[in-house]
């Protein structure tokens, strides 16, 4: 068995507020809420037609404020008031206290999901197909503006001999979601069948979670200065501020002076300059003979290892190694 929980009183306290706004002692708690069901029940039967979705109540020590929501003001005041003041002096001769009666205009009744369950249950009892009643309002809440809308009805549908429950839903209802705007309407078709009770949900969209804005506090002004410290802080200049004013204050700084360039010392002589070290140099294998000539020429080159000790070539043929002769098998 599923444990159905009311969504109004589910956001109660949270994202909706309560329809009676009073309070009174353990003692006066009881009549006063028996009284406050009388009135709703009285109300809700004399304006059947108006299109009431909601009764408020706000009491005090000497008076009674009653606020209607209605689709239809018009039927509630009447002509030139008349149904008003009327509606006034019974609910004093009830309570026996002053009664104040403010109306609010419901503009949108299409989004109220009491006056949807009382259309379907007025569909009913006029012998409408139920399929068809719910589809119609299921259709009218959607155009409306609504982000989702459900109905239920539950009773001796069509006819038949036994109760049963069917329901309809476009786009979506989150009944477990705190911050949805979800309300819910519940009434009941006096059909020659019997009772159907009428269920409506209608979703809107999300209370509005994000807290207002908090106005700056005024900054105190500093008693010594007397100027204030929004005003200071503005003009305090920051770092970089204080080094650019600081560069453009600044005198021009002399001309250093240019340096003394030291004398260069000549470069000595050709013929003082000490004899470069000849290079070692490598050469082929076939190298030149070393000559040596007795009147003291240049110094010959050094030479790499070579084969012979002398350049003359070897004219002594190479000896063959003679191959082996292969066995043949």
């Amino acid at each position: 068995m599923g444990h159905k929980v009311h969504p109004n009183g589910f956001r109660l306290g949270v994202y909706r507020n309560w329809e009676a706004k009073w309070f009174a002692p353990d003692k006066e708690f009881k009549p006063l809420l028996l009284e406050d069901v009388r009135l709703r029940r009285m109300l809700m039967t004399r304006l059947k037609n108006a299109g009431v979705a909601r009764i408020e109540t706000e009491r005090s020590s000497s008076a009674l404020t009653i606020t209607l929501h209605t689709a239809k003001p018009g039927i509630v005041i009447g002509k030139g008031g008349t149904s008003v003041d009327q509606l006034r002096d019974e609910l004093e001769r009830i309570t026996g206290k002053r009664v104040r009666v403010t109306i609010q205009e419901i503009k949108k009744p299409e989004l109220s999901a009491q006056l949807v369950a009382e259309n379907v249950a007025a569909q009913l009892e006029k012998r409408i197909a139920f399929r068809r009643a719910i589809k119609q309002s299921l259709m009218k809440t959607m155009r409306a503006g609504a982000q989702g809308v459900k109905i239920r009805v539950k009773g001796r549908l069509g006819g038949s001999e036994m109760a049963r429950i069917e329901w309809n839903r476009e786009g979506r209802v989150p009944l477990h979601t705190l911050k949805a705007d979800i309300d819910f309407g519940q009434t009941e078709a006096k059909t020659t069948f019997g009772r159907i009770g009428v269920s409506a949900w209608v979703y809107t969209g999300n209370f509005p979670t994000e807290a207002p804005p908090k106005p700056q506090a005024a900054a105190e002004e500093p008693a010594e200065t007397g100027v204030p410290v929004g005003a200071a802080l503005a003009e305090a200049p920051t770092p970089l501020a204080e080094l650019v004013q600081a560069t453009v204050a600044a005198p021009p700084a002399p001309a250093a002076p240019e340096p003394v360039t030291a004398p260069v010392a000549t470069a000595p002589a050709a013929s003082e300059a000490p004899a470069a070290k000849p290079k070692r140099t490598r050469t082929t294998k076939a190298a030149t003979p070393a000559a040596t000539p007795a009147d003291g020429g240049e110094k010959p080159k050094r030479t790499t290892r070579a084969r012979a000790t002398t350049g003359e070539k070897t004219t002594t043929p190479k000896t063959t190694r003679p191959r082996a002769a292969k066995k043949k098998e």
